[in-house]
């Protein structure tokens, strides 16, 4: 599937807005992607799943897929269903109750897994996530998300060797935004 028409989709759901807007890192930006529209939308996760399952088929590997919770787990879900690959969902913390995993599905020691994620900004949730995969005995190399804003998620990622991949950059979804948009 072409980036065009993940962009197009992307900007027909109405999930790239232009104003003030302050990140989830704590800057501020005169764009935002607003994960929970594209998430929301049949029309974009169908898109979605299809150029995340031909990304994962190039790299030809049977890993796993590991969602980041909240915002990944519609995405590793959808993505899932299209491949037919098991995944398993990351939480930033432990839960106080239940099991108390911080890792939710199956996963076997010395497993392959592949993060999954919406937006990477700093990429910080997707080396949390990374840590929690290690920890719990996953080899975890890539990161594939829908959207890198090119803020320097792929230098944080690289510097905990991962490596980043998306299906837009900022730069392909904001090629035609008022000039007075900083990408």
């Amino acid at each position: 599937m072409a980036n065009d028409d993940l962009i197009a989709a992307l900007r027909d759901a109405d999930a790239v807005k232009f104003g003030e807007f302050e990140l989830s890192h704590g800057g501020t930006s005169n764009y935002y992607v607003d994960k929970y529209v594209f998430e929301t939308n049949p029309d974009c996760l169908d898109r979605i799943a299809e150029a995340f399952a031909e990304r994962i088929a190039e790299w030809d590997t049977d890993a796993t897929l590991a969602g980041v919770a909240l915002g990944a787990v519609p995405l590793v879900a959808v993505t899932s269903v299209e491949t037919g690959i098991p995944y398993v969902i990351a939480r930033k913390q432990a839960k106080e109750y239940g099991t108390g995993n911080r890792i939710e599905g199956d996963l076997a020691d010395g497993e392959e897994v592949i993060i999954l994620e919406d937006i990477a900004t700093t990429g910080q949730s997707a080396v949390d996530a990374a840590e929690a995969l290690r920890e719990a005995g996953a080899i975890v190399n890539r990161v594939l998300v829908v959207v890198d804003r090119e803020e320097g998620a792929s230098e944080n990622l690289a510097d905990h060797d991962l490596e980043l991949s998306s299906l837009v950059t900022a730069s392909d979804l904001l090629a035609d935004a008022p000039d007075d948009i900083d990408v």
